[in-house]
């Protein structure tokens, strides 16, 4: 049997963090409260977390400077969001910096909850398919994030790369739809726009093509996704009717 999940909430509201906590206590997971995201962060440098419930507006260190702040230093912890904020340019500097799911103050209690579990379940399947994946001379570990290209460059991968880069190896030769991967990455709802993931597919390819202008491993399907190839093809224009220019 699984051991509780632990969770961190970081909140300068202290009634609100409180309240969150003992919510979350009472579902059964394992939680620990900050007030500001320096104290945050050094409960995140000292213990590993399953997750982190993160207000965004706080003073000194806000919430995306926290998490971005995380993933500079390889900390992985998922993260969900708090805030007051509902427009599209906030999400999107929050999921940028790394973030995992965002939840706009006042929200309903069954709401967080629902969240709080379908991170925790994202999580686990990520971790649950951490075998090792070559590919046109690359190497990637997925449980210690670090990968090799095949120039011998070393990349710590962001939790983002790695799941969406999962995601397309669970499907060698398969077109990936970009709802899909919304839907395994992110959940469906919590993003606007699918762009995002197309910044994602940008970065990868820089990682790991050996000409990223011209994929071998990480083909666009124009309007509908992606594919990816463990053996270097080439580009997916010549067999994607419409794909030329969207790679």
């Amino acid at each position: 049997m699984r051991p509780p999940a632990r969770i961190l909430v970081v909140d300068d509201e202290a009634h609100l963090a409180a309240g969150i906590g003992e919510n979350l206590e009472a579902e059964g997971y394992r939680t620990e409260v900050a007030h500001d995201g320096a104290a945050g962060l050094e409960r995140l440098r000292a213990e590993p977390f399953d997750l982190v419930v993160l207000d965004v507006m706080m003073p000194n260190m806000d919430g995306v400077e926290l998490c971005a702040q995380l993933r500079r230093e390889g900390i992985q912890t998922p993260v969900l969001f708090l805030t007051v904020k509902g427009a599209a340019e906030d999400r999107v500097r929050g999921f940028e910096a790394g973030g995992d799911d965002y939840l706009s103050k006042p929200f309903h209690l069954k709401e967080l909850l629902l969240r709080v579990a379908a991170i925790l379940r994202r999580s686990s399947w990520y971790q649950a398919s951490g075998a090792p994946l070559t590919f046109g001379g690359n190497s990637v570990d997925f449980k210690t994030y670090e990968a090799r290209a095949w120039d011998g460059t070393e990349h710590s991968l962001t939790h983002k790369e790695a799941m969406i880069l999962r995601v397309l190896a669970d499907r060698p030769g398969h077109i990936v739809t970009r709802e899909e991967i919304l839907d395994r990455v992110w959940g469906y709802e919590v993003f606007p726009s699918t762009r995002t993931i197309d910044n994602f597919i940008v970065r990868l390819r820089k990682r790991f093509e050996r000409n990223a202008e011209e994929p071998a491993h990480f083909h666009t399907v124009r309007g509908v996704g992606y594919r990816f190839t463990v053996e270097p093809q080439a580009s997916a224009a010549a067999a994607e009717p419409g794909s030329a220019g969207d790679q």
